[in-house]
């Protein structure tokens, strides 16, 4: 009886297999399947409304994204048309479109003209109560700014690699990282809060202090040798 019983079940078991087969060999298919930058520059007129949806601004935000990432490249105007409009979004209080924001503002990377335009809005988030705004906003500007503007907010920053956040702390010095090849003159006056961050027990912030140090001293053996 058990061996009929199982006789039985065998083809059912087959057809379970089966079906896992051909589940496994159904073709995936990408949420961005045939997007096209023409479509998506159109879509992100959307920034400009007085009342925008920022669940809808963050889909259009992660569609360019993907197209930078995939070495789609935007003329010039085209990212000046994107940057003047996702500049609009920093009055929308949403927290997860501002994340969107600062994302992609560091991709489309506005010219040094353009960048004075956001420098308030993104000091303002540098003054947040938010952390997440502050470390980000400190990411965007490590990234577009020049040494220059560097000058105009080093103390700011000075300030940030020893803040009691060590999100904000570790966001000002792997930005700083970024920074020292045009501006280690500026950085290096930063010696003593790179030094004190190193010793910091949050271990990102610790990390990024000593990479910090690294690079500022890799011209001198002795100086790099006592990091160690």
């Amino acid at each position: 009886m058990a061996a009929t019983a199982q006789n039985h079940m065998e083809p059912l078991r087959s057809l379970e297999d089966k079906k896992d087969e051909d589940r496994d060999e159904e073709p995936e298919y990408s949420p961005f399947y045939g997007i096209e930058k023409g479509l998506v520059l159109q879509e992100a007129r959307e920034f400009n409304n007085a009342q925008v949806d920022p669940r809808k601004c963050q889909q259009i935000i992660t569609k360019l994204l993907y197209l930078l990432t995939q070495g789609e490249h935007l003329t010039k105007t085209e990212a000046s048309d994107v940057f003047f409009s996702v500049t609009k979004l920093f009055q929308h209080p949403d927290v997860h479109l501002r994340r969107m924001v600062y994302l992609v503002i560091k991709a489309v990377i506005p010219s040094s003209d353009e960048v004075i335009i956001i420098t308030s809005s993104l000091m303002k988030d540098m003054n947040s109560r938010n952390e997440l705004y502050r470390a980000n906003a400190i990411r965007v500007l490590c990234r577009i700014m020049d040494p220059g503007m560097l000058l105009q907010i080093e103390r700011y920053l000075k300030q940030a690699v020893v803040d009691k956040s060590p999100v904000v702390a570790a966001a000002v010095l792997a930005g700083s990282v970024r920074l020292a090849a045009q501006s280690s003159d500026v950085l290096r006056r930063w010696a003593s809060e790179v030094s004190e961050a190193m010793s910091s027990r949050h271990g990102p912030v610790a990390y990024h202090a000593l990479a910090l140090a690294h690079v500022l001293r890799a011209g001198d053996r002795l100086a790099v040798s006592k990091l160690v």
